[in-house]
């Protein structure tokens, strides 16, 4: 039987983590690992610009984008150069009438209301004519962003770790990741105080987390003090947050499933504004109100979101292999949201297209692992007005009069790609490694807990443990979608599993009677002041 430090340690090589330095690194509680900003491409540039406008007295507009990883780039960027200048905005756009990215009728008013230099953060990369115009109207702009960046790119200072020349190490920063090294190289330029930049960390955490960028390298060296400084209840607005939302220690799952969600929810239900209002908020009764105006935008998210899914899923027939539904009734900001609970229930990629503002269509799309979903529909682009977006997801707009042919391209596409991979929508069982019941313990959870922050590319560790029988077995729940059950060891000790909302899914196999198999995460659970090991069941098959 193995110790807990020995599973951690296979757990840590299975990820490429080895060697003494390698492991110290990935579990200090104090990470090193940090790149210097001016191996950006452009970053000399971009600070020479913005410290002589500064000097000047020229006005500044940060430009964002209207999800967490804007708001939080925004908040960071904006209030880092706030400590050198106070002749600085902001400016996010509405998903509802700009849209995603830079826009034209907005950098007008940008430059009606005095705006010298537009610094955007988390958007901008390939907005080729939108930098044009802006640059046509006197405008000066530095572009920041970490979106995929093809043939077409903005005619202006970029500074974007994905740019083919780019030679900075890391390749996988967050847009708030971008804003922060824009930040720190003006630090470094103007010998400023460290903590004038690291005062900015826990924003940089949240948006990092929520954008699901890989949780390595500088970016785990980030959202670990990041989270520190969060716990250590550092800014008043986020401990209000946290409050308003019944969370305690805040940890990665609950940055993803808590906090993003709230920021998420005020873009896509009505202004993000609200959530970078709370993040700059100085008093407490502006934190407090705001965290309500989150609060609120949730619970109607989650409305519109539940409302939507049925009427979608009322339309599927359970044929389909690439998925596109046609509806007049979504929410324009929850469509990606119920594309993505799709996809994870019919293992499809799919897409839902609504009515935008302006008469055209807008589509937004989610897919699965084994399909790319922007490669996928890159092919196809010359149907799109506009078009971005990454593997797992993307967005467009275009004319209805292409909606036909639209269809008939992606259905005949996923036959090809079918016929070519007959296993392309197998799902495959995934886990770290198999143990057995007598190494489940609160000393393996505890050492397991070492390996945080999770997320992308560092998920929490998921265990098989092969043979054994699931007893005392019961539904929970309001409507008994939940699953307790015990795992029984070979020392008569009993190991508490729970599974969230899949019961009936899995009562079958568990009635059989046969030696099963299951697929966990180890965790913990406290009851009556005692805190025992307790195993997340993901997955209950037979052997």
């Amino acid at each position: 039987m193995r110790q807990p430090k020995e599973i951690v340690e296979q757990l840590l090589e299975l990820r490429g983590i080895t060697g003494e330095e390698q492991i110290a690194e990935f579990l200090s509680a104090k990470p090193q690992t940090a790149h210097d900003p001016f191996l950006l491409l452009n970053m000399k540039e971009g600070v020479d610009l913005i410290l002589s406008e500064i000097e000047k007295g020229t006005k500044i507009c940060i430009y964002g984008d209207y999800d967490a990883d804007g708001v939080t780039s925004i908040c960071v960027l904006e209030g880092f150069i706030k400590k050198l200048t106070d002749n600085v905005t902001h400016y996010i756009p509405s998903r509802f009438t700009d849209g995603y990215g830079l826009n034209i009728d907005a950098i007008r008013r940008i430059k009606e209301d005095g705006t010298g230099l537009v610094i955007t953060v988390d958007c901008g990369s390939v907005s080729k004519d939108e930098v044009a115009f802006a640059k046509s109207q006197g405008l000066k702009i530095v572009v920041t962003d970490h979106h995929t960046v093809d043939k077409v790119k903005a005619d202006c200072i970029l500074i974007n770790p994905k740019q083919k020349e780019c030679k900075y190490p890391f390749k996988e920063l967050a847009g708030c990741g971008v804003a922060f090294k824009l930040a720190q190289a003006i630090r470094i330029r103007k010998n400023m105080p460290r903590e004038f930049l690291n005062s900015f960390l826990d924003l940089v955490a949240i948006g990092t987390i929520a954008d699901i960028v890989p949780l390595k390298d500088e970016n785990r060296t980030m959202v670990k003090y990041g989270l520190s400084m969060i716990n250590r209840r550092n800014r008043m607005s986020i401990n209000k947050l946290a409050e308003g939302i019944s969370l305690n220690h805040i940890y990665s799952e609950n940055v993803s499933f808590g906090i993003a969600p709230h920021i998420n929810a005020v873009g896509r239900m009505g202004s993000a504004e609200e959530a970078v209002r709370l993040f700059m908020a100085e008093d407490e009764d502006t934190a407090v109100s705001q965290t309500e105006i989150l609060k609120e935008s949730n619970r109607l998210r989650k409305e519109e979101q539940n409302k939507a899914y049925d009427n979608c899923t009322a339309m599927l027939t359970g044929d389909e292999d690439f998925i596109v539904i046609v509806r007049n009734d979504i929410h324009e900001g929850i469509g990606g949201i119920v594309a993505g609970k799709i996809k994870e229930q019919y293992n499809r990629p799919c897409i839902i297209i609504t009515p935008a503002s302006d008469g055209r269509l807008k589509g937004t799309g989610r897919s699965i692992e084994k399909i790319d979903l922007h490669s996928f529909l890159k092919e196809y682009d010359y149907i799109f007005d506009t078009f971005g977006g990454h593997k797992g997801a993307c967005g467009f707009t275009m004319g209805q009069d292409k909606l036909n042919a639209f269809i008939e391209l992606t259905e005949s596409k996923i036959k090809r790609m079918k016929m070519e991979n007959p296993d392309i929508f197998k799902i495959d069982r995934r886990f770290d490694m198999e143990i057995v019941p007598e190494e489940v313990s609160l000393e393996l959870y505890d050492s397991i807990k070492s390996m945080e922050p999770f997320g992308n590319e560092n998920e929490q560790p998921k265990f098989a443990i092969t043979n054994i029988m699931l007893t005392n077995c019961r539904k929970l729940g309001s409507e008994g979608q939940h699953l307790k059950c015990s795992i029984i060891d070979r020392n008569g000790r009993s190991i508490y599993c729970i599974m969230f909302n899949r019961a009936d899914e899995f009562m079958e196999v568990i009635d059989s009677g046969e030696p099963l198999s299951v697929i966990a995460t180890v965790g913990a659970n406290t009851w009556n002041g005692a805190t025992n090991v307790q195993l997340r069941l993901e997955d209950i098959y037979a052997c």
